[in-house]
């Protein structure tokens, strides 16, 4: 919201960046969880004054802010998901201080496993994973909700039933065509909820803790398809494609899917030698470099939504 200040139109928000904190909750069987979360705070509030006339009583101090991440971290004393615990946050702020319209709660989930030993589900062991969970949690004083989820860092790759053929062919171009390649990409993906207000959102336990690992197991499935058989993918643009309308049609709750997917290159190694000529590799020994490499991205949305 834009105020009018000496003349000028003047937007201004303030926040707590990089709050990281572990949550430990342990059953009374023993079995123990954790998450660690880092969390980043913005409020959008009535403090102007703050700024043109050196008044910082309607501020809340960006101290505060993380302390409250710690508080509210103890209070829930049941396991919940990133996305819960943002909304918790976000509603927090917005209706315990009048000056706060607005609050928006990213968080980034670091990726501990269970593990396992000797087979068996460790009680209390855990190592980390590779892709994060993320969250963006957008609340209005009115409890109007905008709701992401997503997932950073999720590698993929295939080393058959990848091609690229058809293309633009002109004096810059040297890549050659082909059927057979290698496929390798680091998704970063989100999803907006179709939920507009806090009371709306699903009342189980973990909801969007499911729902991400469902949404996760659609994009690679999509992307790999049957174990046996996989799926060819012609390019980089439709296999993005398909994984964005599957988790659609899969989820009627998910109203928009953005993608990106570098194309992460594995370049056939061919080598040359005074004595030998060329020696030619069949799709077996391959320089892999991401520097540079390609850079696809999209958004998908249903029609109706309102993004």
């Amino acid at each position: 919201m834009a105020n009018k200040v000496d003349g000028f139109n003047f937007e201004q928000r303030h926040g707590k960046a990089r709050v990281r904190v572990a949550r430990v909750w342990r059953n009374r069987d023993g079995r123990h969880f954790i998450v660690e979360w880092n969390v980043s705070i913005s409020l959008l509030s009535n403090c102007v004054a703050a700024y043109d006339r050196d008044d910082n009583s309607d501020i809340v101090a960006t101290d505060t802010m993380k302390n409250t991440v710690y508080a509210k971290a103890k209070e829930c004393t049941e396991q919940l998901s990133v996305e819960d615990f943002a909304v918790l946050l976000a509603k927090h702020f917005t209706s315990y201080y009048q000056q706060v319209y607005t609050a928006i709660v990213k968080i980034v989930e670091k990726p501990w496993e269970r593990i396992s030993v000797d087979g068996q589900p460790h009680e209390h062991g855990f190592k980390l994973g590779s892709e994060r969970h993320t969250t963006e949690v957008i609340v209005e004083k009115s409890g109007a909700l905008k709701l992401t989820s997503g997932v950073e860092g999720l590698a993929l790759l295939k080393t058959t039933k990848s091609g690229f053929e058809g293309f633009i062919r002109d004096k810059y171009t040297a890549l050659p065509e082909t059927r057979e390649r290698i496929l390798a990409t680091e998704v970063t993906a989100s999803w907006r909820y179709s939920y507009e207000s806090v009371s709306s959102i699903p009342q189980k336990p973990l909801y969007f803790a499911e729902r991400y690992l469902d949404v996760k197991i659609v994009l690679a499935g999509t992307f790999f398809g049957p174990p046996k058989e996989g799926v060819y993918s012609p390019s980089v643009q439709s296999t993005l494609f398909q994984m964005a309308k599957t988790v659609l049609n899969r989820f009627p709750d998910i109203s928009s899917v953005q993608l990106k997917m570098p194309n992460l290159h594995f370049l056939p190694v061919n080598l040359s030698s005074k004595n030998n000529g060329i020696v030619k590799f069949e799709d077996d020994v391959y320089l892999p470099t991401d520097e540079p490499h390609g850079s696809i991205e999209a958004n998908l949305s249903r029609f109706w939504s309102k993004l």
